[in-house]
């Protein structure tokens, strides 16, 4: 396997906070991954190493810049992370990294709802930026957003990988590493607008809209630590494809390999497709 390289096991945890030690710990290119028996176990683990990226840098500069993932493979990360001992969450600004065009704050399916309710509303941050895509203008919004993450560094990404290899809404037929832009109006494409219905945040395909602003490629790699949560058996095929494959933006996702201070946080169901030689241990 090209890049592969079998490291230590390591323990990310707070000494506070108990957390098991994984069953297999690789790295693939540049990237850590690391593999857990469970979805809880996976998001405390990745929970506990975006803790300790998030108290550096306030104890480092005073403050921490994110961008977050929303959605349902998440949500096991971001509750063990709102939870976390020694956040000092009233000096940490945060992102998000995309939301459907036309769709309004209050649907059940918004992103900003999502990360008020799971996020915003729990630990109060010290800033939250939030990306309007029901806007009249979509060209000026994309436009302010981007100076607002570009105001400064980004001390971490936390995100995860679609059913078809998508990093925020950079698609396969669309997705540009070297991308000049840093917010950009995509179309969504048909599995992943299915994801949608599958997670329940739509009743039908047609329901689900056809478009949406995200953070670009370079962007989300522009911060400092990435960390990728990816769990479920549904998301087994995007992760061989992603640590396996190609570094292509037909994967997407395979670019998160190229970055220096990346972690990839699994289960053993999203793992399940990975071949042997990747899982020795």
């Amino acid at each position: 396997m090209p890049g592969h390289l079998e490291i230590p096991l390591a323990k990310f945890f707070d000494s506070e906070v108990y957390m098991e030690i994984p069953l297999h710990a690789f790295q693939l290119d540049k990237a850590q991954i690391r593999v857990f028996s469970t979805k809880a176990n996976m998001g405390e683990a990745a929970a506990a190493h975006a803790a300790s990226i998030l108290r550096d840098a306030i104890a480092n500069r005073g403050c921490a810049r994110i961008i977050v993932a929303t959605g349902p493979s998440q949500d096991s990360f971001i509750h063990a992370l709102v939870q976390a001992p020694k956040v000092a969450w009233n000096n940490i600004e945060v992102f998000h990294m995309d939301e459907y065009v036309g769709v309004g704050v209050e649907h059940p399916a918004s992103f900003r709802r999502w990360l008020k309710e799971h996020v915003v509303n729990h630990v109060y941050p010290g800033r939250v930026n939030y990306l309007n895509a029901d806007v009249t203008d979509l060209a000026a919004e994309s436009r302010r957003y981007e100076h607002l993450l570009q105001s400064a560094p980004l001390d971490a990404c936390f995100l995860g990988f679609g059913e078809n290899g998508h990093i925020a809404f950079n698609e396969p037929h669309l997705a540009d590493f070297n991308d000049p832009l840093a917010i950009k109006r995509v179309s969504l494409d048909d599995k992943t607008r299915m994801q949608q219905v599958g997670e329940g945040h739509f009743a039908t395909f047609e329901a689900v809209p056809r478009e949406a602003l995200t953070i670009t490629v370079p962007a989300l790699l522009a911060s400092e630590n990435l960390v990728c949560c990816v769990p479920e058996l549904r998301k087994a095929e995007a992760t061989r494809n992603a640590l396996e494959g190609p570094v292509s933006p037909a994967c997407p996702a395979s670019v998160v390999r190229s970055h220096q201070r990346a972690f990839i946080f699994l289960d053993l169901e999203s793992a399940s497709l990975l071949s042997s030689s990747v899982l020795r241990s």
